[in-house]
């Protein structure tokens, strides 16, 4: 089972905006390649809504922790815009893997881009004030901005929408 074998584990689904990919305290039990669309990864916290992640065309996401340990995750995945995903089960991607060193190769390549990914995102978070996290993501990232509804960019950006509407107002000028 070769890396073009890929395709053959692939499952298409299809999600509504609003609907629910991955619910909290299920257990990942796939990477999902999006297709088109976009989805978030959040969870509640003293209940409220925090995003911290968001996917949309040619990327993976999946929640890394539940996936790696196979336990019930604590985050949840939502479709924000009509999307189609490409699951990847855990299974036969591990099963495919054992067997054929370039799709661990690609495995590898997966987690370092989520572990890099993370790590920008929390230095952002630590070492950048709301005017830099909002610029950074404005050069990295515009999809979000122009997609995203602005209550889940604030919140993944640390900052309430207050306070994003003046940091963009700023920039705008």
């Amino acid at each position: 089972m070769g890396i073009d074998s890929l395709s053959q584990m692939l499952v298409p689904m299809k999600f509504q905006r609003g609907d629910i990919v991955l619910p909290e305290g299920e257990i990942c039990r796939a990477m999902y390649f999006v297709e088109r669309g976009m989805v978030r990864q959040f969870y509640y916290k003293n209940g409220k809504d925090v995003t911290e992640h968001f996917s949309f065309e040619g990327r993976i996401v999946f929640c890394i922790e539940s996936f790696l340990k196979q336990e019930p995750s604590r985050l949840m995945v939502e479709a924000l815009e009509p999307t189609m995903l490409y699951s990847i089960p855990y299974e036969p991607w591990h099963i495919s893997m054992l067997q054929n060193q370039e799709m661990e190769m690609l495995y590898r390549k997966i987690l370092e881009h989520a572990l890099i990914s993370s790590q920008e995102h929390a230095d952002s978070q630590r070492f950048e004030n709301a005017s830099e996290r909002y610029a950074r993501l404005l050069a990295t990232k515009p999809e979000i901005i122009l997609r995203a509804p602005m209550l889940h960019i604030a919140s993944f950006l640390q900052m309430t929408p207050e306070t994003l509407s003046r940091v963009r107002s700023a920039h705008n000028k």
